[in-house]
């Protein structure tokens, strides 16, 4: 067993190393549960650990588990509860474990935005029905959104809760009229305590949606159902909303969430650099929070490049250190714009730029589509909501996801990662 634990060990501190951008310090607290026909079993503290890592860290995972052992391994991971994924719900509310009340760093800019999603995950349809937040990308919204749903969750277990993008709404709605399945939606959306959408803003130009939402929103009202929504803009500047929408979204507390200010900005760079296990000092954290201004993301960004080149988490990391390794990144930056991206990715892969901006699902077009935005991530500055923009309006969750999938490839696929390189070089030089 005690040889067992020492393994396990060495395969957390690779985890560390092959995914510095997904790596927590909460990583230490996992605990090795079983090693059984090739399949290692990992206890996590609870069953959002666990299915973040699934989602996001089985590949690295995986991978670091076979190197330290030498074999053939597999990884499953168990919730505190001892539930694994498969075990979850048809319909699992998948909660990331980063974005609670406890880790968000609250500041002039948020504190109403704060308070209210407190508010409503303690007493949840009785006060601030709906609730609607809105700012632009990056500013922490989705972050408050997964807070109420675990707090909610935490004070009422059996609270039937919906949290899904305005995307993902608009998907299943449709799906569900091509099935005949119409039925079991509206039961799926209008019986629950608290529907959650993020996002909301993507509803706009879609009419049978806009009046599935209505009736939704109406019946879960007349509930008493708490219905929690978030925009890029105010109810009454979202383009193409019926007036009928946005009176609803108005009828309760609508919270703006404005850009951090500098002293907010240290702040998250101090607790997420916590988080992460980053030792860094307070002149470097002064610093990264008047280097990077404009949202989260970008900060997230900045520490996720000092994680990588920092190399351990024993090394302190200075202003000095900080200042080399981010002014080389701004500087590359500046120089590469998204169309130069699209422009290396289409002609590498022989397709059109109207490709990757349709609807086309095709590996063909998909996978480029992925790297295309990827790479958008990776060598330039612009917000996800920005990226997905250039190819096709995608929202934010579809770009965050196609970054981690390419991330996930990039450290499992020689091919991917050869591809990765090739482009990274067509378009730097």
């Amino acid at each position: 067993m005690a040889q067992d634990s020492e393994i396990f060990d060495k395969i957390i501190e690779r985890v560390k190393v092959l995914d510095p951008v997904n790596s927590r310090s909460w990583f230490d607290t996992l605990k090795y549960k079983n090693f059984n026909g090739g399949q290692l079993e990992i206890e996590c503290p609870d069953p959002q650990s666990a299915g973040f890592l699934q989602d996001v860290c089985i590949s690295s995972f995986t991978l670091a588990a076979q190197q330290i052992t030498g074999h053939l391994v597999s990884v499953k991971f168990v919730g505190g509860n001892h539930q694994d994924k498969t075990s979850r719900p048809a319909i699992p509310l998948k909660l990331h474990p980063d974005y609670t009340f406890d880790s968000f760093v609250v500041g002039p800019c948020n504190r109403l935005a704060h308070a209210s999603c407190v508010a409503v995950s303690k007493s949840p349809g009785r006060t601030y029905n709906p609730l609607f937040i809105y700012g632009t990308v990056g500013l922490g919204k989705t972050h408050l959104l997964h807070a109420i749903c675990r707090e909610t969750t935490n004070a009422i277990p059996n609270a039937k809760i919906q949290f899904i993008s305005c995307e993902e709404f608009v998907n299943r709605f449709i799906n569900a009229i091509e099935a005949g399945t119409l039925a079991q939606f509206k039961t799926q959306f209008r019986t629950v305590d608290l529907l959650v959408i993020d996002d909301v803003q993507f509803l706009r130009e879609r009419d049978q949606s806009q009046e599935e939402f209505f009736h939704t929103f109406n019946a879960l009202y007349a509930n008493g159902s708490q219905i929690v929504l978030s925009a890029d803009a105010p109810p009454g500047e979202i383009p193409t909303l019926p007036e009928r929408l946005t009176s609803r979204f108005k009828c309760g507390l609508v919270a703006r969430i404005d850009p951090p200010t500098h002293e907010t900005r240290v702040a998250i760079v101090q607790k997420k650099s916590k988080m992460r296990g980053m030792k860094i000092t307070d002149d470097a954290a002064e610093y990264i929070g008047s280097k990077v201004k404009a949202n989260i993301r970008e900060i997230e960004g900045a520490l996720t490049t000092l994680y990588a080149l920092v190399g351990s988490n024993e090394q302190e990391i200075t202003k000095e250190f900080a200042k080399i390794a981010l002014g080389d990144k701004e500087t590359s930056d500046r120089n590469i714009t998204i169309t130069d991206i699209i422009k290396a990715v289409t002609a590498y892969y022989d397709i059109r730029p109207a490709d990757l901006q349709s609807k086309k699902r095709s590996q063909s077009i998909t996978m480029p589509r992925q790297i295309c935005m990827y790479l958008a991530r990776s060598l330039t500055s612009h917000s996800l909501e920005e990226i997905g923009g250039h190819l096709g309006g995608r929202d934010h969750t579809t770009v965050m996801h196609a970054c981690d999938k390419i991330s996930e490839l990039e450290k499992s696929d020689e091919k991917i990662k050869s591809q990765l390189n090739e482009l990274t070089k067509r378009i730097t030089k």
